[in-house]
């Protein structure tokens, strides 16, 4: 007889949870057999107008041109200054609009300090040591789906923050420390 530890359930119940907060969105978690294959992210930028559709991930590695691409996309649109935007952030976001193939459109991304404080000055909870200025973070709607639905399967990844701003309909996302804020669902 097989008998499965605490541990060993505590992981399949988790995973088990996971997928079903992630089945509205038809999203499933990728098995590590997955994890080679390709990797691509639509963008609309909703200060620029800018549009970006590209792979960032073929083969089993990270690609250096894309990346780039993506990171001027995600740039600091006041100042001009871009930033290298953590993978982890750019998987987050794959994993969230693969089933569906949706354009994310960008509210916020990479921010310089000089922007940051003037945001902070200006008042609306900017943090002081956000994640934006590490390119940890993005404020994002994903065309098709409700804001509150991408929170859910934001908060079912587990993988760092989620903010939901429903009076600015978007939701924050970040590699920081897992953790929530904003309305939650019932």
């Amino acid at each position: 007889m097989i008998r499965i530890g605490p541990d060993a359930a505590g992981t399949r119940r988790r995973r088990l949870l996971q997928a079903l907060a992630l089945a509205p969105l038809g999203i499933a978690l990728a098995p590590a057999a997955h994890a080679a294959a390709e990797r691509a992210l639509a963008f609309r930028h909703t200060h620029t107008g800018e549009r970006l559709e590209i792979a960032y991930f073929a083969r089993g590695e990270y690609l250096p041109a894309a990346l780039a691409r993506i990171d001027w996309l995600l740039r600091d649109f006041r100042t001009g200054e871009a930033r290298r935007i953590d993978t982890r952030l750019l998987d987050a976001l794959h994993a969230l609009s693969a089933p569906h193939g949706g354009e994310y459109e960008i509210i916020s991304a990479y921010r310089s300090p000089q922007t940051n404080a003037q945001l902070r000055q200006a008042g609306g909870g900017v943090a002081q040591r956000s994640l934006h200025l590490e390119g940890r973070a993005i404020d994002v709607r994903l065309k098709g789906t409700a804001t509150a639905r991408l929170r859910d399967a934001a908060l079912a990844l587990g993988l760092g923050g989620v903010g939901h701003y429903p009076k600015s309909d978007f939701v924050h996302l970040d590699t920081g420390r897992v953790r929530h804020w904003g309305p939650q669902a019932a």
